[in-house]
C-alpha cells in the first residue's frame, strides 16, 4: 500500500473515531435523560399515581357546564375540513352554554362559506372575520377571536368560565368538554387532554406511514412525558388542541402581555402575534403567572382515550414544514421567548423541549458513521486495510448505547401497541429510520429559518394543508382502529 493510500486510511479511521465519540457520548446523554423520565413514569405507575382514570363518556357528554365556555378555532384556507369540524363539534357537545368562535380571513371566502354552511342555524356558532388579509399568524388570529369573546361578554354581561382551543381539522371526543370543564371548576387554570393521531388507512402505503409516524410520537409523549410533567407540577406545554384555559388565567396573560408590549395591563392581548408556537407557550406562560397546570389522561368506559383525534400530514414535504415550525418555535425561538425560569424540574423539561437541533445533528453524525463504517468494513473485508481496535472507553459507550437503543425500541413498541394494537406497534419500530430522517431535515430547515428571523424576516402562518376530516362519511372506520 502506498504512503498516500495509508494516509487516506488513517484519516478515515480518525474521522470514524471522532464521529463515534461525538455521536456515542451525546446519544448516551440523551439516553440518560430519557431513562430519567422513564424511571419517574415507572415510579408513578408503581405508586398508583400514574394510573389512567376511567369515566362514563356519555355522562361527561351530557354533563351541564359549570359556566359558559368558548371554543376558539383559528382557520386559514381550511374549506376542506372546517365544515366537518364545526358540525361534528356542535353535534357532539350539546351543552347550551357552549359557543364556538371560528376566525376567518376576509380574503378566504371558501373557508367562511364552509363554516356558514355547517352552522345550520345553530346560534352557538360565532364567525369572526379578521379585518386584514391572511395569512398573519395563528396567534394573531387567536387574538382577534379573544377580542370578539370580550366584546360578547360586555354585551351580555356574562363572563365565560373557560376558553377551549382547537384546530380546524380536529375531531373532538364526546367526553372532552365535560372533562375540561370539571377540571377548570376544580381549580385548574390550564388543562391539556391527549392528542391521538389517526392511522390514515385510506391513504397509499407510503403516505400512510409518513402520517402514522406521528402515532408513536404522541403515544409516548402523551402517555409518558406529559404524565411525568403533570406529576412534577411543572408547566405543561399546550398542544394547541384539546386544551382549556380558565378565564382568570386569560386575564393574567392579557395583563402580562400588555405590560411586555407597553399596552398597559388592561390593553394587552393574550398571545404574542409574532409567535409560531403560541400553543406550546400557552401552558408555560400560565404556569409562569402562578396558574395551576394539569395534563389529564382518562379513558371512556369503552377503553378508548378521551382525546382529540385528527389526520396528520401525509406528504413528506408537508411533514418537514410542520416539524420545522415546531423546532423553530419551541427549541430556538422558545429559548429567546420563554427563557429558563423556574426550578430544577422546569429547567429540566425545557431543556428536553429544546433538544431538537442537537438531536438532528447527532442523528446526522450517527448516519454518517454508519456509512463510513460500512466503507471501512468493505476495505477490511477485501484485505485492503487492517481493522482498527477500539479503546475500552469507546467499547463501553457502544455497549451502553446498544442496550439503550433496545430499551427505546421496547418502549416505543409498548406505548404504540397500547393505543393502536400490536401491528402498529411493530410498524412504529420499523418507522424509526423514517422518523430520524424527518428529524434531521426538519432540524436543518429550522436552523436556517431561525437565522432568517434574526435578520428581521416577519413570521407568517406556515400552516399545514388538510384535505380530509375523520368525521367524513367513509373515513371514520378507516381512521379509527
Amino acid at each position: 500500500m502506498s504512503i498516500a493510500e495509508l494516509g487516506l486510511w488513517q484519516w478515515l479511521t480518525l474521522l470514524q473515531h471522532e464521529l463515534l465519540l461525538f455521536a456515542g457520548v451525546f446519544f448516551l446523554i440523551g439516553t440518560l435523560d430519557d431513562l430519567a423520565v422513564d424511571a419517574v413514569w415507572v415510579w408513578l405507575r408503581l405508586t398508583g399515581r400514574g394510573v389512567t382514570e376511567q369515566h362514563n363518556r356519555a355522562a361527561l357528554q351530557n354533563r351541564p357546564l359549570c359556566g359558559p365556555v368558548a371554543v376558539l378555532i383559528p382557520a386559514w384556507q381550511e374549506a376542506a375540513v372546517i365544515g366537518q369540524t364545526v358540525r361534528h363539534m356542535l353535534d357532539t357537545w350539546p351543552q347550551p352554554g357552549l359557543r364556538v368562535y371560528v376566525g376567518c380571513y376576509r380574503n378566504d371566502p371558501a373557508t367562511l362559506g364552509a363554516a356558514i354552511a355547517a352552522a345550520r342555524d345553530d346560534r352557538r356558532l360565532r364567525l369572526v372575520i379578521l379585518d386584514r388579509a391572511g395569512p398573519t399568524t395563528k396567534a394573531d388570529c387567536l387574538n382577534r377571536l379573544y377580542a370578539a369573546l370580550v366584546l360578547d361578554e360586555e354585551r351580555s354581561g356574562q363572563r365565560y368560565t373557560a376558553a377551549v382551543f382547537h384546530d380546524a381539522e380536529d375531531m373532538v371526543d364526546p367526553g372532552a368538554l365535560g372533562l375540561l370543564d370539571a377540571a377548570i371548576a376544580d381549580g385548574a387554570d390550564f388543562v391539556q387532554l391527549p392528542v391521538e393521531p389517526l392511522v390514515p388507512h385510506h391513504r397509499g402505503w407510503m403516505a400512510r406511514h409518513i402520517a402514522s409516524h406521528y402515532c408513536e410520537e404522541f403515544a409516548e409523549a402523551h402517555g409518558k412525558a406529559l404524565v411525568v410533567r403533570d406529576a412534577l407540577k411543572v408547566g405543561v406545554p399546550g398542544a394547541g388542541v384539546g386544551c382549556a384555559v380558565s378565564r382568570r388565567a386569560l386575564d393574567r396573560l392579557v395583563a402580562r402581555q400588555g405590560a411586555e408590549t407597553g399596552a398597559g395591563t388592561g390593553g394587552g392581548l393574550p398571545f404574542a402575534s409574532d409567535s409560531l408556537t403560541e400553543d406550546y407557550e400557552l401552558g408555560l406562560a400560565i404556569a409562569a403567572t402562578g396558574g395551576r397546570c394539569r395534563f389529564i389522561r382518562s379513558r371512556g368506559d369503552d377503553g378508548r382515550l378521551i382525546a382529540t383525534r385528527a389526520f396528520f400530514p401525509h406528504r413528506f414535504d408537508t411533514v418537514i414544514r410542520q416539524k420545522s415550525r415546531w423546532v423553530l418555535g419551541i427549541a430556538l425561538q422558545g429559548w429567546d421567548r420563554v427563557g429558563w425560569a423556574g426550578g430544577a424540574g422546569e429547567v429540566w423539561m425545557r431543556a428536553r423541549d429544546r433538544r431538537g437541533p442537537l438531536t438532528a445533528l447527532v442523528l446526522l453524525a450517527g448516519y454518517a458513521l454508519v456509512v463510513l463504517t460500512g466503507v471501512l468494513g468493505v476495505l477490511v473485508a477485501t484485505g485492503l486495510a487492517e481493522p482498527s481496535p477500539l479503546s475500552p472507553l469507546l467499547k463501553a459507550v457502544l455497549i451502553a448505547n446498544t442496550g439503550a437503543f433496545v430499551w427505546r425500541i421496547v418502549m416505543r413498541f409498548a406505548f404504540t401497541m397500547r393505543e393502536y394494537g400490536v401491528r402498529e406497534g411493530l410498524w412504529a419500530v420499523a418507522r424509526l429510520p423514517l422518523a430520524n430522517v424527518i428529524a434531521i431535515i426538519a432540524g436543518r430547515r429550522a436552523v436556517f429559518a431561525y437565522a432568517r428571523t434574526l435578520r428581521g424576516c416577519v413570521a407568517v402562518w406556515d400552516k399545514t394543508e388538510h384535505d380530509a376530516h375523520p368525521a367524513q362519511p367513509g373515513l371514520i372506520r378507516a381512521g379509527l382502529t
